[in-house]
């Protein structure tokens, strides 16, 4: 190529004539201003991570922050019908449209752009890892003070490619008190440890049910393994949740938003104070 060619480095031909096209550039992602990610993980599956990401999400965006969720779940999605989000996302030059629930959080997830919210998505590992990277590089997300990120359960190439590839702030890994989960629990922290992101502390979730008649609290799931996991592992302890039949009916209804969230607030300055310390 001509050091003189008016288009030099805006395409890939080898040559600069009337008969080769440019490659056309792409402007999707380029406003974007991500100041912090956060990746919600467990390991397990049915501990409740898209609950805690919502929740964190709706209290950050409660507190005046400027926040999105991806739904990084591609075969199991949840956030937009907690949410009561549906439809397919616009589309400009600078990427995909996020829709926006009642207080202004950005949603990116794979249901909103099948047909039919209960339609499966039948791919491989390498296609699920490239899906959620598209998600990150071609949103039109702008400004964001945080971006949480659900991640589906296990260790494999969703985890992996969002820890390796996305600028993760921290990691807030979700629990509950089955000696099962915990044991699951415990890879992905040494998962997170091995690649050398930062895990910002455990919610254990489920940690008991509160009798609505008489208000005893019942162990339901099992006693409560937080403290276990915490000296374990070496890591801190954000808080936990009781099993609440109204947040279910709140997530059943797509009203999450509409859930009273004073129960999550300490854990979310949690969330704050150990990313400040992490500065």
């Amino acid at each position: 190529m001509s050091d003189n060619c008016p288009t030099k480095g805006l395409h890939k031909s080898s040559g600069c004539n009337n008969q080769e096209r440019g490659q056309e550039i792409s402007l999707a992602g380029t406003l974007n201003d991500v100041k912090n990610v956060i990746a919600v993980m467990s390991g397990k599956g049915g501990v409740g991570k898209s609950t805690v990401s919502s929740l964190l999400a709706i209290t950050l965006k409660q507190k005046g922050y400027q926040v999105g969720i991806l739904d990084a779940d591609i075969t199991g999605p949840s956030i937009p019908k907690s949410f009561g989000i549906s439809g397919h996302p616009g589309v400009t030059p600078f990427g995909m449209q996020p829709p926006e629930t009642t207080l202004g959080i950005k949603l990116m997830s794979i249901n909103l752009l099948l047909s039919n919210e209960d339609d499966p998505v039948i791919w491989r590992g390498p296609l699920l890892a490239g899906g959620v990277k598209q998600f990150w590089d071609e949103t039109d997300w702008r400004d964001l003070d945080y971006l949480i990120v659900d991640l589906p359960p296990g260790t494999g190439d969703v985890p992996l490619t969002v820890l390796q590839s996305l600028p993760v702030t921290g990691v807030v890994i979700v629990s509950s008190p089955q000696d099962l989960a915990s044991m699951v629990v415990k890879k992905s922290i040494k998962m997170t440890q091995k690649i050398g992101t930062p895990v910002i502390g455990l919610v254990e979730n489920m940690s008991s049910f509160i009798c609505p008649h008489c208000g005893s609290s019942l162990d339901i799931f099992g006693v409560c393994k937080w403290d276990k996991i915490t000296k374990d592992m070496g890591i801190s302890f954000l808080g936990n949740l009781a099993w609440d039949p109204q947040l279910i009916k709140f997530v059943d209804g797509g009203k999450i938003e509409e859930y009273n969230t004073s129960i999550f607030l300490g854990i979310t300055g949690n969330v704050l104070y150990k990313l400040n310390q992490q500065r």
